[in-house]
């Protein structure tokens, strides 16, 4: 297995001659066994990632390695979850796991893929076009789990599930990760939930890569403070600010110690997140495993 599960370098990838680029310059690196929150607002370009690291298509500019070689050399080591999660709907759910393990010989593992089904309570019998979205949800994770990949690309995979089912299938997918060394690079709209689950974050924002790296690191490299609105914060990299009356809030990557006037404490991912999002013209932080890669 390689040390290094994706990689990409001046990845762009634009639909049609004059469309707007999907992705446009990403380079980033997501290393073998992380778990890695795929983040950003609709339209970021967070499903034609994933959907390129699946090898469903080729990107228009730069480079993307998958598991060290090109995407559509890897399928086989390579589980996805899209978002439509396409099955096929005549099908029973015994027979979709059957088509499962025919479909990958030598890989497939009946006990994952059955057990995932059976703590959905799903009838063996049922067709999938008579099961709800989170049931089919579950179906589809179980495929891309029985064929124990080195790699499992989820786009919003839990968008279907209530709150308690997701929190069930999200720890058991996590175990499951964990115990067999499983890449897993998931994209989430719900980013409280990534918080507890993974270990590496990559925020994308109209296609460009905004932050990326052990979420740790990326975390530590900035903090939330409070303080007069008057007050300086210079050299200090503000990410963003808000002004309430007299006092003013700001996300800030530190350049040195903070002055003694500032009140700072760690921001959560969400508040991480969300002041990234709402300052699009914010400088990118882009670290590798160990320290600052650029800026």
């Amino acid at each position: 297995m390689t040390e290094t599960a994706i990689e990409a370098a001046g990845l762009g990838m634009r639909f049609g001659r004059r469309g707007k680029p999907a992705l446009d310059g990403c380079a980033f690196r997501i290393p073998a066994g992380a778990v890695c929150a795929v983040v950003g607002p609709n339209g970021a370009g967070k499903s034609t990632l994933l959907s390129l690291a699946a090898g469903l298509a080729r990107p228009t500019a730069g480079t993307l390695t998958v598991l060290g070689r090109s995407p559509a050399e890897v399928r086989a080591r390579v589980g996805y979850v899209a978002q439509d999660k396409p099955l096929h709907l005549q099908l029973t759910v015994a027979e979709t796991l059957r088509w499962g393990r025919e479909l990958n010989p030598g890989r497939w593992d009946d006990e994952v893929a059955e057990r995932i089904v059976a703590e959905g309570e799903l009838d063996p019998e049922a067709k999938i076009r008579t099961l709800s979205g989170g049931q089919r949800t579950r179906v589809a994770l179980a495929l891309a789990l029985g064929k124990r990949p080195e790699l499992l690309l989820l786009d919003e995979p839990m968008a279907d599930l209530d709150p308690l089912a997701r929190h069930q299938l999200m720890a058991s997918l996590m175990a499951d990760a964990a115990g067999h060394g499983t890449t897993v690079v998931m994209s989430s709209h719900v980013v409280a939930e990534l918080e507890g689950s993974c270990d590496h974050l990559l925020l994308l924002g109209a296609g460009r890569v905004r932050l990326a790296g052990p979420l740790d690191d990326v975390l530590a490299a900035h903090r939330l403070v409070t303080g007069r609105a008057d007050a300086s914060l210079e050299p200090h990299t503000v990410v963003e600010s808000r002004t309430t009356g007299r006092s003013l809030t700001a996300l800030v990557r530190p350049e040195g110690p903070l002055d003694a006037g500032w009140q700072d404490t760690a921001p959560t991912l969400e508040e991480l997140v969300l002041a990234h999002l709402g300052a699009p013209q914010a400088p990118a932080l882009l670290l590798d495993d160990v320290r600052e890669a650029a800026v």
